[in-house]
């Protein structure tokens, strides 16, 4: 037995220590990474729950009362925190990590930052690839929380079966422009912190919005929540699995996966080239006079 055939069957059984292991050799694009990948048996039947929403939302907040809820419920859980990266070593910040602290020792939950470097929609380059492992384990729900960086998460709405939008009572003047971004990608909506003012006329709003919006069978709820006292949370437990067990189609899931493909394709395509002598040739190449480009690319893909 290999190495990927013996950290597969740790993975199988739920070994923490075998996945955390696994997600690092996938990330740093190792040669084992590559054999686990292809060897994975996924199962589709665990729900993947995204978190999304505008910063100070509270997801992180929420994400860590409901994952108390769970495993008092003796569920698995794993979570991704996707994080900002650092400008200085392209590492993850690890903010959500820092919050979901205590839960570090519970035997029923695996947490790990990814961080962002530099991918667009608030997810990570490797999150599909880690998703897959988590699947390939012994788990009954993952949770994917991304960074909050507004409209542009949208990629999220293509990874998970299930997409939770955050929003505060606050938000109240911004519910128009989300008909555009975070409206379009919402399973259920959760207004966070539902002891501040005005809650109920935002409330209102966004359950008006979503009767405008509904043209499918599931029609998305609008729960509030008060995470700091859990308020909320176990409407948002059953929620939740009402809409996996719908089995609602995400054409958004497709579309990710096509452009996945694609970018695995490429990958395996220029996985042959050089940065450092590339750089090298094309410094010496641009020194003459008739220095053109694409006629040097062309040139590349030939050799």
């Amino acid at each position: 037995m290999n190495q990927s055939e013996k950290l597969l069957a740790q993975i199988h059984i739920g070994n923490f220590k075998a996945l955390a292991r696994a997600i690092s050799l996938v990330e740093n694009n190792s040669e084992v990474g590559h054999q686990l990948l292809n060897q994975l048996t996924i199962n589709y039947q665990i729900p993947v729950i995204g978190f999304t929403g505008p910063p100070g939302a509270g997801k992180s907040s929420l994400v860590n009362v409901l994952l108390k809820n769970l495993s008092a419920q003796g569920k698995k859980t794993a979570v991704i925190a996707v994080d900002p990266t650092s400008p200085f070593n392209f590492g993850s910040l690890l903010g959500d990590r820092i919050r979901l602290s205590e839960h570090f020792n519970d035997k029923n939950i695996f947490i790990r930052s990814l961080a962002t470097r530099g991918a667009l929609g608030g997810l990570a380059e490797k999150i599909i690839e880690v998703t897959d492992l988590l699947r390939a384990s012994a788990f009954d729900f993952i949770i994917i929380e991304t960074v909050g960086v507004g409209q542009s998460e949208v990629e999220i709405a293509g990874l998970a079966d299930t997409t939770v939008v955050v929003l505060v009572p606050e938000a109240g003047d911004e519910v128009q422009t989300m008909k555009a971004g975070l409206m379009e990608i919402a399973d259920i909506f959760v207004v966070n912190k539902a002891d501040r003012a005005d809650v109920n006329r935002f409330v209102k709003n966004l359950e008006l919005l979503v009767h405008e919006k509904s043209d499918t069978e599931w029609q998305i709820p609008v729960i509030k929540t008060i995470a700091i006292n859990g308020e909320g949370v176990d409407e948002l437990i059953q929620q939740i699995q009402n809409h996996f067990a719908g089995a609602n189609h995400n054409e958004r899931k497709n579309l990710l996966m096509a452009e996945k493909a694609l970018q695995l394709i490429i990958n395996h395509k220029t996985k042959h080239i050089n940065r450092a002598q590339l750089l090298v040739d094309i410094k010496k190449e641009m020194k003459k006079k008739n220095f053109n480009l694409y006629q040097f690319v062309s040139g590349k893909i030939l050799d």
